[in-house]
């Protein structure tokens, strides 16, 4: 696959109005394989790249896929070089809805598909743009159903992947599906297992699916009683979505009052925090499991494990995740199957069986309990975690593309997902101060020449942008998952830190002990 930044070569004017039609350019080493759009457009044609016209696409630098092609070849829509067809069968362009690291994973993984031509993130990022894994939209607003409407039909775009939370629970994949766009991400009905903690612990509760005893408030005073009653220690959660924040590990009365008073009476996290669930305090490890759902079939990813807590040791307070390892060792294939049987699968058939078919990705929170060693529900995400993903995107090798678009269409039993051996591991850089208040802008360099210490490191950008001077800089609390590969987890965490240790930015940070507990149970030993 090629993507690059492109030389201005000669000019060609195209119908982009003709469904389904490819335009080739013929070149030295190279052809263009472009998907059409629904406007003329002009390409300025070189070895394998394309740009678009001044009035139809003045910002977007286009990441096509180029395939050999014969010196000879011309200008055509119809055959590649040497008579190959593999320019012309049919592709699909691609929107990712975000601009995180999750998304810039996906974006990743994407344009290595074999089906998919171009890909397309809104709002995207710096890094995103940057990398050549995808032509970066800020300007569309993801939460205007109709702007997102327009933009996928005025380019053809065939595959919405929705990254966050937000957007599927104001209901944006319904609109999309109600118009026929394919869509990977579950309605805003079913989006509702992570938008509310009451609604999944209430089917929970219907379906017998394991998962912690609790009781739902709005009243403050309630709240407290029930935390007495229970005793220290103890967990407060704000029903709805928090960025990550609204759950509390109170290892004291004390602590637990405050935190009800701070979402009840103080309002800290707003309408989302407006009724609250108090739930018993399980002991274990935490483990990641997701699964491609299409309504009714749910098939497992890799397994994966990430690291909360801002400290080294896993200390100090919840982040939106510093750091993950995949596969976990504790996610044994035994486990695996009794989660599917326990918890994946009730959760399909219950959303089935409530009116919300359930299409997207089933992000399961687990407690392996310590005493009992059998999972436990903790809670629902409806996409893929963050920085889970990245690991999983680097070691899967199915295409992308087209596993997406068999679960929009209710075909996920016929799917085989392939994995690369070995494990993945990434780290993420932060900005000091977080997940407290931190300071922006400041510079990062020497990416590229941490990704260039091996080709099995890839580093992945959460919140870049680009200062007048062509700097990295930081605009965000969580910047830069730097993600690698190994043959085992030593390997990989090898390489993460090399990688990690050659970025150039005095104001980040990261944890140092990524994969301890894992590696842990292999004897390595750490100096925390």
């Amino acid at each position: 696959m090629a993507s690059a930044a492109c030389n201005v070569g000669s000019s060609l004017r195209f119908p982009a109005s003709e469904p389904g039609r490819h335009l080739v350019c013929g070149g030295s080493a190279s052809s263009l394989c472009f998907r059409s759009y629904r406007a003329w457009g002009t390409i300025f044609a070189s070895t394998g790249c394309a740009q678009g016209s001044p009035t139809s696409l003045p910002r977007w630098n286009f990441v096509v896929r180029a395939s050999v092609a014969d010196e000879s070849d011309d200008i055509s829509g119809t055959r590649g070089g040497n008579g190959s067809s593999n320019c012309f069968e049919d592709r699909v362009v691609v929107l990712v809805i975000g601009g995180g690291g999750r998304e810039h994973a996906l974006c990743y993984a994407l344009q290595r598909s074999p089906s998919c031509d171009v890909v397309f993130c809104a709002p995207g990022n710096a890094g995103i743009s940057q990398s050549g894994n995808a032509t970066c939209i800020p300007d569309l607003n993801i939460l205007d159903s109709k702007a997102v409407i327009s933009f996928c039909q005025r380019w053809g775009v065939g595959l919405v992947v929705v990254g966050p939370e937000a957007p599927l629970v104001v209901g944006l994949a319904d609109d999309l599906v109600k118009v026929g766009i394919p869509t990977f991400g579950p309605s805003a009905k079913a989006a509702a297992l992570e938008g509310s903690k009451d609604f999944m612990k209430k089917l929970c509760d219907k379906y017998d699916i394991p998962t912690a005893k609790y009781q739902t408030f709005i009243n403050p005073s309630f709240a407290k009683q029930y935390v007495k009653e229970q005793g220290a220690p103890i967990v407060v959660k704000a029903d709805g979505l928090a960025a990550g924040k609204g759950v509390i590990v109170a290892m004291s009365l004390e602590e637990a009052y405050e935190a009800i008073d701070s979402m009840l009476v103080d309002g800290a996290f707003g309408s989302a925090g407006s009724q609250v669930i108090i739930e018993e305090f399980l002991e274990g490890e935490e483990a990641s499991f997701f699964a491609l759902v299409d309504g009714e079939t749910a098939i497992p990813l890799e397994s994966a494990q990430d690291h909360k807590r801002i400290g080294d040791g896993d200390t100090g307070p919840n982040t939106g995740g510093m750091g993950a390892y995949s596969p976990a060792p504790i996610l044994t294939k035994e486990l695996e199957s009794i989660v599917m049987d326990s918890i994946i699968l009730p959760t399909v058939k219950g959303m089935e069986a409530e009116g919300h078919k359930f299409i997207g990705v089933l992000y399961a929170g687990l407690m392996i309990e310590k005493k009992t060693g059998m999972p436990k529900l903790i809670e629902y995400n409806v996409r893929f975690g963050d920085p889970e993903c990245q690991v999983l995107m680097m070691r899967l090798e199915s295409d992308l593309a087209q596993v997406l678009l068999a679960a929009c269409r209710g075909e996920l039993g016929s799917v085989s997902l392939e994995w690369s051996p070995g494990s993945a591991m990434v780290v993420v850089m932060a900005s000091k101060g977080y997940p407290g208040s931190y300071k922006k802008g400041t510079k990062i360099r020497n990416l590229e020449e941490a990704e260039m210490l091996s080709p099995a490191v890839q580093i992945f950008h959460a919140g870049t942008d680009i200062d007048p001077d062509g700097n990295f800089i930081a605009v965000s609390g969580r910047v830069l998952g730097v993600t690698a590969r190994g043959k085992d987890l030593e390997e990989a965490r090898e390489r993460v830190y090399d990688a990690v240790e050659a970025v150039d930015w005095p104001e980040g940070f990261f944890r140092h002990d990524i994969g301890w507990r894992a590696l842990h149970v292999k004897q390595f030993t750490y100096n925390l």
